[in-house]
């Protein structure tokens, strides 16, 4: 099975919006128009198992709402081979309550972005957040490193995720972006240590700018040898495969994987038998 552990989806009536806004905020061509349709289809050429969303609330207003349709999706959608995580909001004051009903819900973890929610991963707001979720046993998935919306704002640094293990402890912690976008020069001297899992969303080869928006001298992200590098410092079995669609093609990130000289075992491991493992399936 071939699991993609980090996907966006939005509502329909405001998806074509969204994508629009958030591509020309980031300059980045997006492979989608943000429907759950699309994504299958996408999820249908590379020849995908599963897709798992990652909702983000960007107030405390949203967070009911948002768990509840992730719910919801995953009633009508996980046979299809969707699946969605919750959310979780720093400043949503019944976090304690709604954690245990996410967990009720059915969904296997919650998705946080300190640079979107405006908060540092390490702040009080979001430890207490990560421990609650910890207690009950979700997954933790943040995004990690710089944001390509944000420029310079950085909520997520690999020493703030180290701040998090060494606060919390052992939970299924998963940092986005191989640990850090743009910040993976520390990522392993301060995170090797840790049992954190690392995917590679949007952290592949290179991104596609838009044609119109302003020139990107710096496109590339990690090369095939810099990514085996991670692979053989971490191992293996804590590397999951991620596109980040619809801001990355699915299928040419899954080429990119399977192009690695990894073998069979790995690569196995890397596109879907991590993912199965931490989500229970």
């Amino acid at each position: 099975m071939i699991i993609d552990i980090h996907t966006h989806t939005f509502p329909e009536r405001i998806a074509a919006s969204a994508v629009d806004r958030l591509s020309h905020t980031a300059n980045i061509v997006p492979h989608t128009n943000g429907t759950n349709e699309q994504l299958l289809q996408s999820m249908h050429r590379a020849g995908i198992d599963m897709s798992v969303i990652m909702p983000v609330a960007t107030s405390p207003a949203q967070v009911e709402k948002v768990n509840d349709a992730s719910a919801r999706l995953n009633d009508t959608y996980r046979d299809k081979g969707l699946f969605s995580f919750g959310c979780m909001h720093p400043d949503y004051e019944n976090y304690h309550d709604e954690l245990e009903r996410i967990r009720s819900l059915g969904l296997k973890g919650i998705k946080l972005h300190p640079v979107y929610q405006d908060v540092c991963l390490d702040d009080i707001r979001m430890l207490r957040i990560i421990s609650r979720a910890a207690e009950l046993g979700l997954i933790v998935l943040t995004h990690a490193g710089e944001d390509i919306g944000f420029p310079g704002k950085i909520c997520c640094s690999p020493q703030m995720c180290r701040h998090v293990v060494d606060e919390i402890g052992d939970f299924p912690f998963i940092l986005a972006h191989m640990g850090g976008w743009r910040n993976w020069d520390v990522v392993t001297e301060l995170l090797l240590d840790t049992r954190v899992y690392l995917d590679c969303a949007f952290s592949m080869d290179r991104y596609d700018p838009l044609p119109d928006g302003k020139p990107d001298d710096h496109p590339e992200m990690l090369s095939a040898e810099e990514m085996m590098r991670f692979i053989s410092d971490f191992g293996a079995d804590r590397i999951l495969f991620g596109s980040d669609s619809p801001w990355t093609d699915q299928a040419v990130s899954l080429e990119f994987i399977r192009r690695l000289p990894l073998k069979d075992q790995e690569r196995q491991a890397i596109l879907g038998g991590n993912a199965a493992k931490l989500l229970r399936i």
